[in-house]
């Protein structure tokens, strides 16, 4: 897998990706749960939306708000399947394995510590 530094260079680079910010009430709820909770939920959402194999509606999985994990998904092209494909290199057609959902999570945690203000509680790769 790719180092965060790499990914959000390449991340950078589309505007696409660069115009979703967590809105008022996303980065309330964010500092209101911390961090360690909301990385629960985020964890919860991989292992349910992303990592089968062939994930249900994928590609239309991942709400575009209303939770700080999905809008992050959205920023760092973890959303679904064809983006991981595109953005991080894992390939669709297999169920993600701990490590990848694991690096996901670091990838929305990156995103999030930056875009909320927070101090993220682990060291990126």
């Amino acid at each position: 897998m790719q180092s965060l530094d790499d990914v959000f260079t390449r991340l950078a680079t589309s505007s696409f990706r660069r115009r979703f910010h967590l809105n008022v009430k996303e980065s309330d709820y964010l500092h209101r749960k911390g961090m360690e909770v909301i990385l629960e939920h985020a964890a919860g959402f991989i292992e349910q939306r992303l990592a089968p194999a062939s994930p249900a509606k994928d590609g239309k999985q991942t709400p575009w708000g209303k939770h700080p994990v999905f809008v992050a998904q959205h920023a760092t092209g973890t959303c679904c399947r064809g983006c991981l494909e595109k953005w991080h290199g894992i390939p669709k057609g297999r169920r993600l394995d701990a490590e990848e959902q694991q690096y996901i999570v670091e990838v929305i945690e990156y995103w999030l510590s930056r875009e909320g203000n927070i101090q993220s509680s682990r060291r990126p790769r």
